[in-house]
């Protein structure tokens, strides 16, 4: 698999609804986790959607989540771009550059579903997610 970018979004607790409604506008396959099934510690979050991801059959890939427990959700602050993958070298080579001079809020490392990730603001004030998962096969 080569590496991917595309749209992140995050949403104000209604990101199924969201994510479901995008469904039913472009169709294709759409795949949602929730951070209860990742042991989220606050159960008022158990439900809320901390990964999804549609893939259409058009070639758009849209990916979206509830914004994360504890963090103020500002419109405005709802959009990310999201670079994933299984070439590792490649990623922390966007990673190196993209978080140089910039800030960064997660630390590229591997986080508790198995992947490497993190997030960071570039320079210009744009936020970037690395995803690095393990090659297939």
């Amino acid at each position: 698999m080569g590496s991917l970018l595309n749209p992140y979004l995050s949403f104000d607790g209604d990101a199924r609804q969201a994510m479901e409604f995008y469904e039913r506008v472009f169709g294709g396959t759409l795949m949602m986790n929730t951070y209860g099934e990742f042991g989220a510690p606050d159960p008022a979050a158990a439900d809320k959607v901390m990964h999804a991801r549609l893939d259409t059959s058009g070639g758009f890939t849209l990916m979206g989540a509830d914004h994360p427990p504890g963090e103020d959700y500002r419109p405005g602050n709802n959009l990310s771009v999201s670079l994933s993958g299984d070439d590792a070298d490649e990623l922390r080579g966007y990673w190196a550059k993209l978080s140089e001079g910039g800030n960064v809020s997660v630390p590229l490392e591997k986080q508790m579903w198995g992947d490497e990730f993190g997030t960071c603001q570039d320079r210009f004030g744009v936020t970037w997610m690395v995803n690095i998962s393990q090659p297939q096969g």
